[in-house]
């Protein structure tokens, strides 16, 4: 079969519809086709290209490494494509899908707020918003933009900064009345220290002692997956907690949290950074307009 008598980018549409939506039914329903017309255009593919791209089984579909590699590809050069229509016919608007991952904290706290503004900007775009306080890799994760707290190892990811937070210890009025206010770093053994249940750059608690900075090793009877459920539960009464100041300004502001342990508190920040990954080329103007709002809206109070 001549080149030109494939519908390459047709196909590619198909596939990725395919491995996202998980499986041929609810592709076929996208892409109105068949379940059978879908099964028989992906079989049609891996023979042209010589390999297998998803296993088959009774209960689900996986990529192989090959389609894993081609789906990445694919959701690129459709994104091109899209990109090179959208600017030929409609004035280079921003379009598409943009997968956003970021903590739960900057989500609620952060983004949550200016949100409209971003929708109301960017009519064409649609934002996949991908919460977890866990380091990804974008590209298996198939994320577009990231937002992360804390140093960044070297890597090819891009980094722009979105500013720093200084980091506060809290507990609620009730768990204080019950549990007594700590003043000395030996007071915190009698405590419960709520702790993130995931790797961070520090782990422990940094406290000024005697003109030094330690960190103190803080084990506690409840973990948790993401900051702003450790928030929560310190709301609720279960402990202290040590988190970005932004994340609990509200609640102190309030009343509903009390800061602890300020007199050792060592004045540590902790910065934010959005992240994509440099893969060479020119960025999607859809990614471009996330990572341009985020710098100048999504900055850290």
């Amino acid at each position: 079969m001549a080149r030109f008598d494939i519908n390459r980018s047709g196909e590619m549409e198909v596939f990725v519809q395919v491995v996202e939506q998980g499986g041929f039914s609810a592709a076929a329903r996208l892409c109105r086709m068949t379940p059978s017309a879908v099964s028989k255009l992906i079989a049609r593919l891996e023979l042209r290209l010589g390999t297998r791209l998803l296993s088959r089984s009774t209960r689900r579909l996986e990529l192989t490494p090959e389609g894993c590699a081609f789906y990445e590809r694919a959701v690129r050069i459709l994104a091109d494509i899209a990109e090179a229509e959208n600017s030929a016919g409609a004035g280079e608007r921003p379009a598409g899908r943009v997968r956003l991952n970021t903590s739960a904290s900057y989500a609620s706290h952060v983004l949550a707020p200016v949100l409209p503004d971003f929708l109301a900007q960017y009519p064409q775009i649609t934002l996949d918003i991908v919460q977890t306080d866990l380091v990804i890799d974008l590209l298996a994760e198939r994320t577009d933009v990231a937002v992360r707290a804390g140093p960044l190892k070297s890597s090819t990811l891009i980094a722009r900064k979105l500013g720093d937070t200084a980091m506060v210890i809290v507990g609620s009025p009730a768990y204080l009345d019950h549990a007594g206010v700590p003043q000395t770093v030996e007071d915190l053994a009698s405590h419960n220290c709520l702790v993130p249940g995931y790797v961070r750059a520090i782990d422990g608690w940094p406290l000024k002692v005697a003109g030094e900075v330690v960190t103190l090793s803080s084990a506690g009877r409840v973990l948790a997956s993401d900051g702003e459920a450790l928030r929560r539960l310190a709301l609720g009464g279960s402990g202290l907690v040590r988190l970005a100041a932004f994340t609990v300004a509200a609640d102190i502001a309030a009343g509903r949290l009390v800061p602890v342990l300020e007199a050792l508190n060592p004045g540590d920040r902790e910065s934010f950074s959005a992240v994509y990954a440099g893969q060479g080329g020119p960025l999607p103007s859809r990614v471009r307009a996330v990572l341009d709002f985020l710098a100048e809206r999504g900055r850290i109070p």
